[in-house]
């Protein structure tokens, strides 16, 4: 396996990476902006979320237009032809404080535009106990109903190519949930353990096209691919803290790792001292995000 290089530095928290049009897009909780980063490490400003607490997961609907996961106000934005001269200021596409328990978090957007959220269901920052969450399905008309309860910090979620299966990982519990999606109402059904007893605490991750996750553990600096039944095929060292990863590269098998000095905003905040890192693996991203 090739070595890990850094991408770009600069980084207070990046979150929700994506690649799209040749480009790996990420939100930084912090500087309050949509970044978007080139392979060869030049980065512009997708979105500007000035005012904007902590933007996070990303995902683009049907049309084109960017969704947005706003974390302390509880809500899904959306922007119209991001990164253009013609953007739209962000605007509420739907409201979750009466779904989620928490701050919401990651995201991910099927084929038909609807949107899968989780949150944290607790304090995390203020030392509070832990307690479950759920996932919201957001709906293409940005209406909202929870779609799965009783998850340990649901975080980093993935769709299978085909569209029939949800995999969500559980921070707290180390281990990954499975369900059907309904293909015309996108509901959750048949909810099952994915992988278990993992030894690590999933956090941002990708599909790869052989059914391998690539997550990030949020406790040890190294990102992990697990199959489903729990066995762990890879696990790479990384040089700081990741809390993401995401599949792309013009084939899809370049591993972007968005690594930070901490998770804490008192740590992070204002302080630039994260980084987004590149390593070659075997099999090319699938399915979504």
């Amino acid at each position: 396996m090739s070595e890990v290089i850094q991408l770009v530095d600069g980084v207070d928290f990046g979150e929700g990476p994506r690649w799209r049009d040749g480009r790996l897009w990420y939100s930084d909780f912090y500087q309050e902006k949509v970044y978007a980063v080139g392979l060869d490490g030049v980065r512009e400003v997708m979105v500007d979320m000035a005012g904007i607490d902590r933007p996070s997961g990303l995902g683009w609907m049907p049309d084109g237009s960017l969704l947005i996961v706003s974390m302390v106000d509880q809500a899904v934005l959306r922007v119209t032809e991001p990164g253009t001269v013609n953007a739209s200021a962000p605007v509420k596409h739907a409201d979750l404080s009466g779904i989620l328990n928490g701050k919401c978090n990651d995201m991910v957007v099927d084929a038909m535009g609807r949107a899968y959220v989780g949150s944290f269901g607790f304090d995390l920052e203020a030392g509070e106990s832990l307690s479950p969450s759920g996932l919201a399905l957001v709906q293409p008309d940005g209406s909202a109903t929870l779609a799965a309860d009783e998850l340990m910090f649901p975080n980093g979620t993935v769709i299978t190519p085909d569209g029939s299966t949800l995999i969500v990982g559980e921070t707290f519990a180390g281990q990954y949930t499975a369900f059907t999606i309904d293909a015309e109402t996108g509901a959750l059904s048949d909810r099952r353990v994915w992988a278990t007893g993992l030894e690590a605490a999933p956090d941002g991750c990708a599909l790869d096209a052989e059914g391998g996750i690539w997550l990030a553990d949020a406790t040890t600096p190294r990102v992990i691919r697990v199959v489903e039944g729990s066995t762990i095929t890879d696990e790479i060292e990384v040089p700081q803290q990741p809390y993401a990863a995401m599949l792309g590269g013009a084939d899809g098998t370049t591993l972007f790792i968005l690594t930070s000095p901490g998770s804490h905003p008192d740590q992070v905040a204002g302080v630039a001292g994260g980084a987004i890192w590149t390593v070659s693996v075997s099999h090319p991203h699938a399915g979504r995000p």
